[in-house]
């Protein structure tokens, strides 16, 4: 018998292909991925937009590379992953916030989150989700002040408001109607992103064309965004009507709020989410059940950034529990 080395490596019987993917090109495509709904952002909010995305990835660059440097390690700015979680960070936040927010967000979503777990691939949780919860913990006045989308656009002082979910929650469907106008104008202003909210609540066509595009990379696949999706629909339709079961809205609710933005772009990230398929499934239907369960029943309108950062806590036990069987194992049997 050879006896195993401590830190022998065991690789799989050869050939061995090299892909021509790279991390670096993975997270440049994402961040390419991310530009509709960024210049939406910039359309419907003006230069705040701009600004407030900024600050995010250049404090997310800059901490990235202090960091490195003091643990005296290979500076990676360049992968285009301090860059995606600041853009992410920004897109996640109002764009009414003071400067200082983005700044304290990014250096805890790459300083804390990321780096002191290892760096990129061994963090626990979305970095740029932990610097959101963070914020709206720190900040949660400032977290929670909305700006009229087309404000900045047309040059006018921004005046405050309560995003579509927030109408919903606290005066009820009819409320945000008589808003709209009606209803098949209350769809046709959700999907094209003319409301208020967090910056990557611009435009949900513009998200969809970035996620088309990353699944036709191959870069993400529809296991956690379907499932995610379709389980909010389903369960915003059953039990999120004021008339009883079966009489909700579902199209509200997916093209409210942060759900496009969640479900393509954070949900999916590599590191924090199950890599077997069936467990991505299982993970896309926690991720909705949780948003439709703090929509209809919390204390928030929306609930897409605590539902990922909980189930970011099973996704090593949902891949255990759901792992595929080994080439060539052999069942153990009772003797």
């Amino acid at each position: 018998m050879v006896e195993k080395k401590e830190h022998e490596l065991i690789v799989s019987v050869s050939p061995h292909i090299k892909g021509e993917e790279s991390v670096s090109r993975i997270m440049w495509s994402v961040n390419l991925a991310l530009l509709p709904a960024f210049l939406m952002s910039l359309y419907y909010f003006g230069p705040r937009a701009l600004l407030v995305t900024l600050l995010c990835i250049g404090a997310a660059v800059a901490s990235e590379y202090i960091i490195q440097k003091s643990l005296k390690k290979d500076v990676t700015v360049s992968d285009g992953s301090a860059f995606l979680t600041g853009l992410l960070l920004g897109m996640n936040l109002p764009p009414g916030v003071p400067f200082y927010i983005p700044i304290v967000g990014s250096v805890v979503a790459i300083v804390i989150t990321k780096q002191l777990f290892g760096g990129l691939g061994y963090n626990i949780f979305n970095p740029a989700l932990i610097g959101r919860a963070f914020l709206l913990i720190s900040w949660p006045k400032a977290m929670t002040i909305w700006s009229e989308s087309t404000a900045a656009f047309v040059g006018l002082d921004a005046k405050t408001t309560a995003t579509p979910l927030g109408i919903l929650k606290e005066e009820g469907l009819g409320k945000l109607i008589e808003m709209f106008g009606d209803k098949i104008n209350l769809y046709t202003q959700l999907f094209v992103g003319n409301r208020a909210g967090s910056l990557g609540e611009t435009s949900v066509i513009a998200l969809l064309l970035g996620a088309a595009y990353l699944l036709y990379r191959g870069y993400i696949t529809w296991h956690i965004p379907l499932s995610f999706l379709a389980t909010v629909g389903v369960l915003a339709w059953i039990f999120g009507g004021k008339s009883g079961l079966f009489t909700g809205d579902p199209l509200i609710h997916l093209l409210s709020g942060g759900l496009m933005l969640g479900a393509f772009f954070m949900a999916t990230d590599y590191v924090t989410c199950p890599t077997v398929r069936k467990g991505q499934i299982i993970f896309g239907i926690g991720c909705g059940a949780i948003t439709i369960l703090i929509r209809l029943k919390g204390g928030f309108p929306e609930g897409v950034m605590f539902a990922i950062l909980l189930m970011n806590c099973f996704a090593p036990m949902i891949d255990r529990s759901v792992k595929t069987k080994q080439f060539g194992a052999i069942k153990e049997t009772k003797k």
